[in-house]
């Protein structure tokens, strides 16, 4: 859910203890609690080390992947998860817990598994191995492949994939709801109109009858309230243009879906999806803020052939090099190769002219970019990037090591 910019670890979470529509007890327990609840009823505790860390932490993952896209809570339910494996992961009130998983996940309850340069937890599921089998963990094979001397990264790299990276000590703090708890409507302005705009933005892509909003400005103006009204429409709520709890939930669930965030194979929410508004100072350039330099000159590049498309790897090579040069010579700028406040200002406008004319207008544009799908979607929630900040970016610049917020 985007906004919610940082995943954090709730203090407790609520279990419904059943199918999500099986009248049943919810019960809130302490997060921690519930983990070492879930992995002695999942896993056995004479396991390898190295099984049991990489289990929970994929067990940790999940409940996480469940909060931070209010899976259960955008489709009405007042619990963040249920006890049955059919939907989620095992839960049984009242169970003994084992010593060893106890301590285990006393150390790593705030550690959590996500792809590099994805926001969300990932939705690290899993399953026994033996009488089902799934795309992602097997229970069975971890403790195999940790018998063999993996360690737990490893093991888990082995079911989830290479881009997978670990975040430790992750913030915690009381579960809280997205909803601002008063509606928005025409003259609100802030961040969780923001959301909403970007909201309506990727949902539009999938369904182009709702208007695109543009610039993302957080001020609910006409053009916000009348996306929000053919929104509406679409989906069978009242009409009226303002976003209550029952209209903001549906965005949540139809973001998510779109974008498959609770699922294990995901586009993503992107970390520079919401998070910057503004190019930041830095004397360390992040990996996305390469890939939007990257991002803009691709979708330049197809209306200019003298700029090369550069690959959107995220590091500021030869290549994107090469490209900032072309663009800078295109637009009457000292080629110098480097990305300035004159360079971005100007690279800026040259995608957002783009983004007016043909992105708006439902085009998926480019429809694919060396490898990272649906590439547009990624930046709808960036434009208002719109001042570059204190440094240049240059050859050698690259993303930050991956691991912590």
């Amino acid at each position: 859910m985007p906004v919610i910019i940082t995943p954090y670890i709730p203090r407790t979470i609520t279990v419904h203890l059943g199918a999500p529509s099986q009248s049943a007890e919810n019960v809130t327990v302490n997060f921690p609690d519930y983990i070492k609840n879930v992995a002695s009823s999942e896993i056995y505790p004479t396991w390898e080390p190295a099984a049991l860390r990489a289990n929970i932490l994929a067990q940790i993952s999940f409940a996480l992947n469940r909060v931070y896209t209010e899976f259960y809570p955008s489709r009405g339910y007042d619990f963040q998860i249920t006890s049955t494996t059919a939907m989620d992961q095992k839960f049984i009130q009242g169970r003994n817990i084992f010593e060893n998983i106890s301590r285990l996940v006393d150390e790593i309850f705030d550690d959590y598994l996500r792809r590099q340069g994805f926001t969300e937890p990932l939705s690290a599921k899993f399953c026994n191995g033996t009488t089902t089998t799934c795309d992602g963990l097997s229970q069975w094979g971890s403790q195999a492949l940790a018998q063999e001397g993996l360690d737990s990264m490893s093991i888990l790299r082995q079911y989830y994939g290479d881009d997978i990276e670990l975040v430790v000590n992750a913030p915690v703090q009381d579960l809280r709801s997205s909803y601002p708890g008063v509606p928005l409507r025409l003259g609100a302005s802030g961040p969780e109109v923001e959301a909403v705009q970007a909201e309506l933005n990727r949902i539009s892509q999938n369904y182009p009858a709702i208007p695109k909003i543009s610039p993302v400005d957080g001020i609910f103006g006409p053009q916000t309230q009348q996306a929000v009204r053919r929104f509406q429409e679409i989906f069978g709520l009242t009409p009226d243009g303002i976003v209550g709890k029952s209209t903001w939930y549906k965005l949540v669930f139809l973001y998510v879906g779109v974008l498959d965030l609770s699922e294990l194979v995901s586009q993503g929410q992107r970390v520079f999806g919401l998070v910057a508004t503004q190019y930041p100072s830095s004397d360390t350039p992040t990996r996305e803020e390469v890939l939007a330099i990257q991002y803009f000159l691709s979708v330049y590049a197809q209306f200019d052939p003298a700029v090369p498309a550069p690959r959107l790897d995220g590091i500021y090579g030869p290549a994107t090099q090469k490209a900032v040069r072309a663009f800078q010579s295109a637009q009457g700028l000292p080629a110098t190769g480097r990305v300035d406040a004159a360079t971005w200002n100007a690279l800026y406008s040259a995608y957002e002219g783009i983004d007016l004319t043909v992105l708006s207008r439902e085009v998926l544009f480019p429809a694919e970019l060396q490898g990272l799908e649906s590439a547009p979607e990624i930046f709808e929630m960036s434009t208002r990037l719109t001042q570059f900040q204190g440094r240049e970016l240059s050859l050698g610049d690259r993303d930050r090591e991956g691991g912590g917020q």
